[in-house]
């Protein structure tokens, strides 16, 4: 048996505004954005080179789903990107002026930053140990 997850739905606000933050911001690729009827879209993004799990973007519609963006965790770190080159890819997050919540630390497993989404989904930033 083989299986792997394809796709992560996180729920956005605004499909425009979260693909312009993704793909201005964090340099991930549009991969798809495909109407779907009543304002719905099929829109998928991935980071630079990524062979992996996409982004689903899903619009928030009505009170709960609304009552998510951003917060999809409870608080927690919600995402993990992985880099080639921690220095490169937290310079560039400073430079797009991106929200840190957290300064990068080395730790056993690699150098690892917290940052922000437009929405305030937090994620790991992290180059791991070469094993």
């Amino acid at each position: 048996m083989k299986q792997k997850i394809a796709h992560i739905t996180l729920v956005v606000d605004n499909y425009d505004d979260a693909i312009r933050f993704y793909t201005e911001k964090l340099h991930f690729t549009l991969i798809e954005d495909t109407l779907l009827g009543d304002n719905k879209r099929w829109v998928l993004v991935a980071p630079p080179g990524s062979e992996g799990c996409n982004l689903l973007f899903a619009q928030a519609v009505g009170e709960e789903q609304k009552s998510r963006v951003g917060n999809q965790t409870g608080g927690r770190v919600f995402l993990f990107l992985y880099t080639d080159d921690f220095e490169r890819d937290f310079r560039n997050l400073l430079d797009k002026a991106v929200k840190i919540v957290r300064q990068p630390v080395h730790e056993p497993y690699g150098t690892v930053a917290v940052f922000e989404d437009l929405y305030g989904n937090m994620w790991d930033l992290i180059q791991p140990v070469r094993q």
